[in-house]
């Protein structure tokens, strides 16, 4: 029996008109939803509006839009606004990406509260703070707060993390899922609302050995970096974790598990390797650089960062 798939919000606001506010803005878009993408400053917005135009053109040229994605229609269905009480009026779906501070996330929901509809859904791409932490400032619309939580590039990563905060009903979290699959993203739910969720607590236990292993002389940062990028990532990128163990054997596995997790880092800072180069003003590609030299202007640098990504998405597609 065939299931009805579901269908993307009508409408859509999004507030924060950053990196990955136009990111979702578009993404949602690009699916048939008219997206208000909201912003504190008018300069963000308008960077905002160029974002969206330089988005679709390399969409477009890394043959990642439909064939029958208009991109006009596309733009023509995102609003660009300083009015955040009339942009939430009538959205079946408000989220938030604004900074990464709980007192600005807080003043934001107790917004949304008061203005979005009674049954919104008010969801936060926060990437590390608790959904719980974020409810409190809403103990009437708690059950409506929800993690959605989307990797960076939104219109190029698939899978977005719902997050269950204490306090999230059952349709709160039903509805975000059914959202982001309906734009084609798939949907991850984490039924515990743990600091870092999946994504982030997986990628920082990795970096956190990576920069043990350089703190430690045991290769050089350039050697790590390929060890990752090279090996480790290019394999993960068609298998996960336990797939891998699968096809091994857990007997092998569980016995070099016993053996190394002894060694490897239970580092509590991020240490010398992060503070060296942040007091030296080498604080990444916004400075020039960080633990690498970048000669090109960020967007250059983020633009061959999002061709590599799209290439390996069309290859792993394949």
């Amino acid at each position: 029996m065939s299931t009805t798939p579901p269908s993307p919000p009508a409408a859509v606001t999004v507030v924060g008109a950053g990196t990955m506010g136009h990111g979702l803005a578009l993404q949602f878009a690009r699916h048939g939803a008219t997206v208000v993408l909201v912003d504190h400053r008018r300069s963000n917005l308008d960077d905002a509006r160029d974002g969206v135009d330089d988005t679709l053109d390399f969409l477009g040229s890394a043959g990642l839009l439909d064939a029958d994605t208009d991109p006009d229609a596309v733009r023509d269905r995102i609003g660009y606004t300083l009015d955040l009480p009339t942009a939430a009026g009538d959205a079946p779906l408000v989220v938030e990406t604004v900074a990464e501070d709980l007192d600005v996330k807080e003043s934001v929901f107790e917004e949304l509260a008061a203005h979005a509809p009674d049954e919104a859904v008010l969801a936060t791409n926060t990437s590390g703070i608790q959904i719980t932490d974020v409810a409190a400032a809403v103990p009437d619309a708690a059950d409506r707060v929800v993690g959605c939580h989307w990797w960076n590039p939104p219109y190029l990563l698939p899978t977005v993390e719902v997050v269950r905060g204490a306090e999230t009903s059952d349709d709160t979290v039903d509805r975000t899922a059914a959202f982001v699959e309906a734009v084609g993203r798939d949907p991850i739910v984490v039924e515990r609302d743990v600091p870092g969720f999946v994504w982030n607590r997986i990628q920082f236990a990795v970096l956190r050995e990576c920069v043990h292993l350089v703190t430690e002389g045991v290769a050089s940062l350039p050697d790590v970096e390929r060890a990752v990028r090279d090996g480790y990532a290019l394999r993960t990128a068609a298998i996960g974790p336990f797939e891998t163990a699968d096809l091994a054997g857990l007997d092998l596995f569980r016995t070099i598990a016993s053996n190394l997790y002894p060694h490897l880092s239970d580092a509590d800072e991020p240490g010398p390797l992060f503070d060296d180069r942040i007091d030296a003003g080498r604080g990444g590609v916004d400075d020039g650089a960080g633990f690498h030299e970048y000669d090109d202007p960020p967007a250059d640098v983020i633009r061959r960062r999002n061709r590599r990504v799209a290439a390996i998405r069309r290859a792993v597609e394949d």
